[in-house]
């Protein structure tokens, strides 16, 4: 176990699967305390059951970032299981609203955007409002190379909605620094989850797909974004404020 994070109090939505889940391994090898939070119980308690078998501490949370109360008591129960909040991983995000932009359901579209967008603002409204007046703190969001760097055909709501996220991270960055809340984003290109593959793709035809798109020729693994997540929410990166980190493989360079 290392020290980096000894004492820290982590946490992460959208931990119960895939980049979430692998932030919050990572942290907990580095010695933090890990709220792993979520809307589904099942998964959040298999991520806490890995950590506890590696000699680490976390606690599963459920809630509904989408929801201003939620996301109030997600912030209110960490302190409460772990004495205080000095790191947030905003993770919690949804691929939807597919399709041609004029052909999106509008519904669908509307559920993009609570999730991806208004579930990071409230999120970091509340990590943002114990942070301030307990020392400060980072926050690292999860946005996507789709967005701000890339569009593709298909998914205008998906990009528009992680566009959202990084300009509005950055906007915090901006608008919080000056009251010790250093804030992040790392834009992640396809990685290796089941949001990276087609319907009814094979591993095999994934590979072969990836290896023609992606300059590095292949995808990148979870554990690489962990690592980014952690960087940018260590004291190593304490000059580092609104910084967006694209990790794509060459696909954006």
């Amino acid at each position: 176990m290392s020290t980096r994070f000894a004492d820290k109090s982590v946490l992460v939505t959208g931990g119960g699967s895939g980049i979430g889940r692998a932030v919050a391994l990572a942290f907990a090898r580095e010695g933090a305390r890990v709220a792993v939070a979520g809307r589904t119980a099942g998964p959040l308690a298999e991520t806490v059951e890995l950590i506890g078998r590696a000699g680490g501490k976390a606690v599963a949370l459920t809630g509904d970032v989408t929801n201003t109360q939620d996301a109030a008591r997600l912030v209110r129960e960490t302190v409460e299981h772990f004495g205080g909040l000095d790191v947030a991983v905003n993770n919690a995000g949804v691929l939807g609203g597919l399709g041609p932009v004029a052909d999106i359901d509008e519904a669908d579209f509307q559920r993009v955007f609570d999730i991806n967008v208004t579930g990071t603002l409230l999120a970091m409204k509340h990590q943002i409002g114990h942070m301030r007046a307990h020392g400060g703190g980072a926050i690292v969001n999860v946005s996507s190379s789709l967005g701000f760097h890339k569009r593709l055909e298909g998914v205008g709501a998906y990009a528009a909605s992680k566009a959202a996220v990084t300009v509005l991270t950055r906007a915090a960055a901006r608008d919080h620094i000056g009251e010790g809340v250093r804030i992040n984003v790392v834009s992640p290109g396809p990685v290796e989850t089941a949001m990276s593959g087609r319907p009814g793709e094979s591993a095999e035809a994934k590979a072969e797909r990836m290896a023609a798109e992606v300059p590095l020729g292949r995808t990148g693994a979870v554990e690489e974004v962990a690592a980014a997540v952690l960087y940018l929410a260590s004291p190593e990166a304490g000059f580092t404020v609104g910084a967006d980190l694209v990790l794509d493989g060459g696909i954006t360079a």
